[in-house]
């Protein structure tokens, strides 16, 4: 049905570098993009709006005008009188032949150019769009039970674990590198906690939880500013009938775009990220136990409901002696 030079340009395109998974959803959604430009391509290739390439139609011996009233070109009818609207086809343009449409020698094609910018386009808004196709779809979950250092939670499946970051356990979105989650412990040895009380009401423990955020995040070079804020503190007490600290807080980091540049209009601060940090702190044998989760600003409005179902499944469990 397609000739060569077509069939060469459909396996470099759907071979262009992507980076998802080829069994993720993402993927499909990506190829489902890729293959509803094909028909428009292949569409304008038949019609002649397209590569500059010989369309189907020009071949004398073709299997479209052998069986020009099979009704192959009479649905593609619409899409060729389309195009020929959209680009202002003049007369002497095309002839007609039966149900079969072919090219004179004027080319009025659309510009390779044009043609390839449409691909890149699409490949670059499905690179944008494709994270949103997946936090459209139903999270599964999956839970973790520490039974050495005492501790459980869900967490999406899919997501991966990541050893030696420095926490207890970590957890990585594999699409959203910036979302992620974590627990830590604080030593026994050099702490003792009854109660999450012990670290005061929530306001306190909220402003306990940034600095250590800041602490973490400092940074050495120049030109680099943070803004933080806590944005919630709360109290509730879970199904296992302990006391469970929430704490949400905001940060933002600004660096400038020129830190060496002399005079202050020359160094131009831009934002470098904004994220969201909800924390849950629990106590459980004389430890106090955090988990945290990190993701951007613009991820956990569409992942609240994900990202909240995850804060209330944490609990602190007592070690059996």
């Amino acid at each position: 049905m397609w000739n060569v030079d077509w069939a060469e340009f459909v396996i470099d395109y759907l071979l262009l570098p992507h980076p998802y998974s080829k069994s993720s959803a993402t993927f499909k959604a990506w190829i489902f993009i890729c293959l509803q430009n094909m028909r428009v391509l292949q569409a304008s290739n038949i019609y002649g709006v397209g590569f500059g390439i010989p369309s189907i139609s020009t071949r004398p011996n073709s299997s479209y005008q052998r069986h020009a009233t099979g009704g192959a070109l009479a649905k593609s009818a619409p899409i060729g009188r389309k195009f020929s609207e959209q680009h202002s086809l003049k007369k002497g343009d095309m002839e007609k032949e039966g149900n079969s449409v072919v090219l004179e020698k004027k080319d009025f094609a659309v510009p390779r150019r044009k043609a390839m910018a449409l691909i890149l386009s699409s490949f670059v808004l499905s690179n944008y769009e494709l994270p949103k196709v997946a936090y459209a779809q139903s999270v599964e979950f999956r839970e973790y039970i520490d039974t050495f250092d005492g501790y459980s939670f869900m967490y999406p499946r899919n997501w991966i674990q990541v050893r030696g970051a420095g926490a207890d356990i970590f957890f990585r979105d594999p699409l959203v590198l910036d979302e992620n989650l974590s627990v830590e412990i604080s030593s026994p040895s050099s702490s003792k906690y009854k109660s999450v009380k012990d670290l005061g009401p929530p306001e306190e423990a909220g402003k306990g939880v940034l600095r250590q955020y800041l602490t973490e995040f400092m940074s050495t070079r120049l030109g680099v500013r943070r803004e933080s804020s806590v944005l919630s503190t709360s109290s509730r007490v879970a199904d296992d009938g302990k006391l469970y600290y929430d704490v949400e807080v905001n940060i933002k980091s600004y660096a400038n775009n020129n830190e060496l540049a002399v005079m202050p209009q020359d160094r131009v601060a831009r934002l470098e990220w904004d994220r969201r940090y909800l924390s849950v702190l629990g106590v459980e044998n004389n430890c106090l136990y955090e988990l945290r989760i990190q993701t951007p600003e613009k991820v956990f409005v569409q992942e609240e409901s994900d990202i909240r179902a995850i804060m209330n499944s944490f609990r602190a469990n007592k070690i059996a002696a």
